[in-house]
């Protein structure tokens, strides 16, 4: 174990430009001198994963090499400025500049590849996408020698993330990063880590889905018994709701980890749900910062269930998902049904579900974009669904779905066992003019999820928030 590492890892935004990140290289500088041993990992630049997953595809479909070289330079142009602000040393300058230089000339190669092959395999777009982080890394490494920092960029696999090769959502087989980053903390050397991406035991190099960069410190706060992962973004911790939609939101001080994962899988975009199994598993506590307000507090996340008078901690939202309802009263008393279903729908996300006790429906949520393959694929699954008329061998009679919908959370680890606590949730979003079309809850008892139409959605979340939260 590293006696007072931490890990500490800055979002998009945190790099989004050359000021932001000689803000953020001091605050590594001072978070050295003040715990020894540091390691940092960065997210690509604000702006650049989207625009790489944009060319890639305008790269396969489009296949128009003008539209490669005016995204060259865009990339080209947004590092260099960046380059210019954070870096101040002519001969660190040079160097990061040759690096960059180096990496666009490798991202240039395959755009111009998929554009003439028309063809991008799931490797290639990981290695697309890889390189929003590898260019930012570099110019995060770079400021800190300017700040008199010994420091070295990394990437995901050079820092010991070894992972399979289900390219775009791979999963961790191996850790070896204290072998890999251990060395260069006893030479005082700080790491700069490219969050999001690992690599194959094979040399390829594979990313870790949705929330990836949280995942990456999570994995080498684990991997080196860290002392706190600390996650650096644009807001002052986790709040009781989003201050977007409830303007009297406040932060919150303390969370468990399970409070923090129920809020993170049901709305709350602070972090990533993937990021508290690691910390949670060693203990290590996780500490949400905001890089532009560095003095506040932020929210602080450890194994505690902090005990007050508060049952309800946060009402979090999720929108752009529709409602599956499935039905068919041959469905009652048939086993492996809901396993077929899961079967049907393993490559889309499921973000609830819930069966009527009768067991002739099961509702289902999912995101937008997934509707189409989700119904497809039910289709395909139980051969073919009949609107009307009885058939005997039919499991599924009918699929409705439900648009315009969206799903409210209310978590608190006080509602565990607390009498009454669902009735007034419900009596509250009746008094709000709101329908519940779905309700679903975790064995957890510390989370109650229901659906409503997302029209009601600003109206039903305030009254939740000043009922339950701010008169309690």
């Amino acid at each position: 174990m590293c006696e007072k590492m931490i890990v500490l890892k800055f979002g998009g935004t945190s790099v989004g430009n050359g000021e932001m990140i000689k803000r953020v290289a001091k605050i590594i500088k001072q978070k050295k001198e003040e715990e020894k041993n540091v390691v940092a990992v960065v997210s690509a630049m604000s702006e650049v994963t989207n625009a790489l997953v944009d060319i890639s595809q305008k790269a396969l479909t489009v296949r128009d090499l003008a539209k490669v070289n005016d995204f060259i330079k865009f990339v080209k142009d947004k590092h260099y400025k960046a380059i210019e602000i954070a870096i101040n040393n002519k001969e660190i300058k040079n160097l990061v500049k040759k690096i960059i230089d180096s990496r666009i000339e490798e991202l240039e190669k395959i755009l111009i590849g998929v554009t003439y092959l028309g063809e991008l395999t799931p490797k290639s777009r990981d290695y697309i996408l890889s390189f929003g982080e590898r260019l930012s890394a570099p110019i995060v490494a770079g400021a800190l020698r300017c700040l008199g920092e010994k420091s070295i960029a990394l990437e995901g696999g050079e820092a010991g993330i070894i992972t399979d090769e289900n390219f775009g959502n791979a999963k961790v087989i191996k850790l070896e990063v204290k072998e890999r980053l251990l060395p260069f903390l006893k030479e005082d050397i700080i790491p700069v880590v490219t969050g999001f991406i690992g690599c194959s035991e094979n040399g390829n190099i594979t990313t870790l889905g949705r929330g990836g960069s949280d995942y990456s410190a999570a994995l080498i706060g684990y991997g080196l018994d860290a002392k706190r992962i600390e996650i650096w973004t644009d807001v002052s911790g986790i709040y009781t709701s989003d201050p977007k939609l409830v303007p009297t939101a406040k932060r919150i001080p303390k969370l468990s980890y399970i409070e923090a994962m129920e809020l993170a899988y049901f709305g709350a975009k602070v972090l990533h749900p993937r990021t508290i199994e690691p910390a949670m598993e060693k203990g290590i506590p996780i500490l949400v910062k905001n890089t532009f307000k560095p003095e506040d507090e932020g929210t602080l996340i450890t194994n505690n269930v902090e005990i007050n008078n508060k049952i309800v901690k946060a009402i979090t939202t999720i929108k752009n998902v529709a409602l599956i309802n499935i039905f068919g009263a041959g469905m009652v008393g048939v086993s492996g049904t809901v396993a077929r279903i899961f079967k049907a729908l393993e490559d889309v996300n499921v973000i609830l579900i819930s069966q009527g006790s009768s067991e002739t429906n099961i509702s289902l949520v999912v995101n937008d974009e997934d509707v189409d393959k989700a119904i497809n694929s039910l289709k395909k699954e139980f051969n073919g669904i009949k609107k009307s008329g009885f058939l005997r061998n039919n499991l599924i009679r009918d699929i409705e779905v439900d648009k315009d919908i969206c799903v409210i959370s209310v978590v608190g680890a006080g509602m565990k066992g607390a009498k009454g606590i669902a009735g007034k949730i419900f009596t509250l979003v009746s008094e709000a003019g709101a329908n519940i079309k779905m309700i679903a809850q975790g064995s957890s008892e510390v989370n109650i999820s229901f659906v409503i139409d997302e029209k009601d959605l600003v109206n039903c979340v305030r009254k939740l928030h000043k009922e339950l939260i701010e008169n309690n």
